[in-house]
């Protein structure tokens, strides 16, 4: 068997080495044993099932001495967090993780050496299932590596996300943070407020495209997520190694809460939002308004165990507390000067509240506006500025600008391209993105977290809608923010066209390299940029 190179094995991400070996390599078969360490269970037991169900092999539990794959974890193997080492010869195949999540690591890039049909649900019963010889020692670079999922303004059914959850963790992705909350829709149930839900889930029509005047589609549009499907979504995404970052967007963004509890705003009771955009209205500043939000945080962070709590912070627009009794009063009070510092003011009493239990506030780069609270970690949007003034002033950040990171924006020039908004966004281009700004020095760029791509849904009101935008620019920027050493798009375009194999095999209805199959498009419907 001739010898294998790491390209020839078409991982993605790269890792940081992978040699291949001079021996033929292991076949599993019907006698295959599998063994772990207990620190490992539950990576074997998710390969026993993934592998089982693709290939149609026992793939039994052995002990040490007669298992053919073994699992386990090392802290002290000089990995670093969340590496491992994965070596395949014809005696078997050995994964040493420094952690848990770098032993599941290391089993995704054994799936990957497998035929691409190792990700299909059911076996086809042709061809061997033959692991090439290889050592590979691997680790990320980032340790965020996060995708934002709008599902406010389109949802997506609980089985959809935990599909989604599959993906990211299949690109070694650890982050999913859901924007949960905006002003066409609340998703998730407050048991407290049940109106939340009862009212402020759905709306009576959604704007189609960006044309104007606005069309609408004459459809209600809405869902919402139970409690106990909001911990079925981070049970399941925490065996993948994926920690769930919830977002609840305030003060802005807030039209469908104050729908359904007037008192929370300052202009009565309004509609839940069918229009995309920004909006006037916003939520009060009242002591009441405060409560009834700490409330709501409680009740998120019995369901949401992540450090980090999101509560947005973007896009406020300040007119309502400009003409606002009780806002100028707050100002006058707090001795604020102005209405950027009453926001500041604002995220402040909550950051208060999350820190005291233990929790650390993400907000986009507007929270630095009027000053930011103490320990927030500010997710870097509108270009890199924000992340670079954050790093400096000592906060952590998390990169996404808009430019490099936010797969809504188009895929070609193409007349083609189905919803055209926002600037021009390739596969290529969120490949190269470097996540660390240039004028950062070392110790200002240690803030920097890690990076994160966004996908907003004004226009994405389908999954398949949702795998033609993301893929294949997710598998671009999971290399982005795991892989170290130079990028170049030209090596990487054959491994990324082996790799679209396996999406194939997995059922991902991905945007083709040349552009979109005729089903793809959407003829008629006007996007902006």
């Amino acid at each position: 068997m001739p010898h294998d190179s790491p390209s020839s094995h078409s991982l993605v991400p790269r890792p940081v080495t992978a040699d291949g070996g001079s021996t033929g390599g292991l076949t599993l078969t019907a006698a295959t044993r599998v063994s772990s360490d207990p620190a490992a269970r539950g990576t074997l037991m998710w390969l026993q099932r993934e592998l089982g169900a693709a290939t149609g092999l026992p793939l039994a539990t052995g002990d040490e001495a007669d298992a053919r794959i073994r699992l386990s974890v090392d802290a002290g193997a000089g990995l670093g967090d969340e590496g491992y080492r994965l070596i395949v010869d014809d005696e078997g195949a050995i994964i040493v993780g420094n952690d848990p999540a770098g032993v599941f690591y290391g089993a995704q890039t054994l799936r990957q050496l497998l035929p691409a049909d190792a990700y299909r649900d059911a076996p086809l019963g042709n061809g061997a299932w033959t692991l090439p010889s290889v050592s590979v020692t691997d680790a990320p670079r980032f340790a965020w590596r996060g995708v934002m999922l709008d599902v406010a303004r389109h949802f997506q059914p609980k089985r959809e996300i935990l599909r989604f959850i599959d993906l990211l963790a299949m690109h070694k992705l650890n982050v999913l943070h859901l924007h949960l909350t905006d002003d066409q829709g609340w998703r998730v149930e407050i048991r407290r407020y049940p109106r939340l839900t009862e009212d402020a889930s759905w709306r009576t029509e959604s704007q189609l495209g960006s044309s104007r005047p606005p069309v609408f589609d004459g459809r209600p549009h809405g869902g919402f997520y139970t409690q106990d499907d909001i911990r079925e979504i981070v049970s399941y995404a925490k065996a993948r190694h994926v920690t769930v970052v919830p977002e609840i967007d305030v003060p802005g963004h807030s039209q469908a809460a104050i729908h359904a509890y007037p008192e929370l705003g300052e202009s009565g009771r309004i509609p839940v939002g069918t229009r995309w955009g920004i909006f006037e209205d916003v939520l009060a500043v009242t002591d009441e308004v405060l409560e009834f939000y700490r409330n709501v945080f409680d009740e998120l962070m019995e369901l949401f165990p992540s450090a980090y709590i999101h509560v947005g912070g973007d896009e406020c627009p300040t007119a309502q507390w400009k003409k606002s009794e009780s806002a100028q009063r707050r100002i006058e009070e707090e001795g604020l000067a102005d209405e950027d510092e009453l926001q500041s003011w604002f995220v402040r009493r909550l950051n208060d509240h999350l820190t005291a239990r233990g929790r650390r506030l993400v907000g986009w780069d507007e929270i630095l506006e009027g000053g930011p609270a103490p320990g927030v970690t500010v997710m870097s949007w509108r270009g890199e500025e924000g992340g670079i003034a954050a790093a400096r002033a000592g906060h952590d950040v998390v990169m996404s600008p808009t430019r490099t990171s936010y797969l809504d924006y188009k895929q070609s020039d193409s007349e083609h391209e189905p919803v055209k908004v926002g600037t021009l966004l390739r596969t290529e281009d969120v490949y190269l993105a470097e996540p660390v700004p240039a004028a950062l020095t070392e110790e200002e760029a240690a803030h920097v977290l890690g990076a994160q791509v966004n996908v907003w849904t004004e226009h994405i009101d389908t999954p398949r809608r949702l795998d033609y935008m993301v893929f294949p620019r997710l598998s671009a920027f999971a290399e982005q923010v795991w892989s170290t050493g130079e990028r170049d798009y030209a090596e990487f375009e054959p491994r990324l066209r082996r790799h679209l194999e396996r999406l194939d095999a997995a059922g991902v209805e991905y945007r083709p390299l040349d552009g979109p199959r005729p089903w793809q498009t959407r003829p008629g419907v006007v996007g902006w940029g």
